[in-house]
């Protein structure tokens, strides 16, 4: 009888120790968003290194464009070498862009954790500071959605002219048409950008304050 009250009065030791760790141990919903908020940030690492080759292929095609239209149609075997070089990049940016898509998406996989932990929040203010920076980054994810397309848009349009570069009888008028095209296309390319960008710069101005509020001292400078 002595031995299992003993045995009681362990257990329930036990269980309050366990107790009281796991309340030690509990985050705020404000830290729990902040883990979600660095994993999306981590998830995005894919799309900084697209940058870079993307822009080097761009260079590259724009120095093939440039040796492809001073050459002349006797020298057609030239043209065609050249075209299918131009035709190799593109399909290399349309990888690299297809990696940018795919680490955006895994950002706003994660990104969609926070409705549930704005929910816990019991500050209308902070509440109030989450819920628009979740808008945001919302907003910044549909952004980079209407990018990718007019992006694909106008890659399908370059590759489209390298094609027309190899036809022998290729006519003038049909030359210009298609680079009106692709002027038209990457003019909305860069208009969805810019908007990008400044959306960008809200969301970390959002995010700051945020941070601020919630009292978290943290270092922004590598999220």
């Amino acid at each position: 009888m002595n031995k299992l009250k003993s045995g009681m009065w362990i257990s329930v030791l036990l269980m309050s120790m366990v107790l009281l760790s796991g309340c030690l141990n509990s985050e705020t919903p404000a830290e729990k968003m902040h883990t979600v908020l660095e994993d999306a940030v981590a998830a995005e690492k894919g799309f900084e290194e697209q940058q870079t080759p993307l822009v080097e292929l761009e260079k590259q095609e724009k120095e093939l464009y440039d040796q492809i239209i001073a050459l002349s149609m006797k020298e057609f075997e030239e043209i065609q070498k050249l075209s299918d070089e131009a035709l190799a990049s593109a399909d290399q940016r349309e990888e690299h862009m297809n990696e940018e898509k795919q680490s955006i998406d895994a950002s706003k996989e994660e990104f969609q954790k926070i409705p549930d932990l704005i929910e816990e929040m019991e500050e209308e203010e902070l509440k109030s500071e989450a819920q628009q920076l979740y808008d945001t980054m919302m907003d910044r994810y549909e952004l980079h959605d209407a990018l990718y397309n007019q992006y694909s848009e106008a890659l399908n349009n370059d590759k489209q002219l390298y094609e027309l570069f190899k036809t022998k009888d290729l006519q003038l008028e049909q030359l210009e048409e298609q680079i009106t095209l692709i002027n038209d296309s990457y003019e909305q390319v860069l208009e969805t950008n810019k908007k990008f960008n400044a959306k960008t710069a809200d969301y970390n101005e959002i995010k700051l304050s945020f941070y601020q509020a919630a009292g978290l001292n943290v270092n922004t400078e590598d999220e």
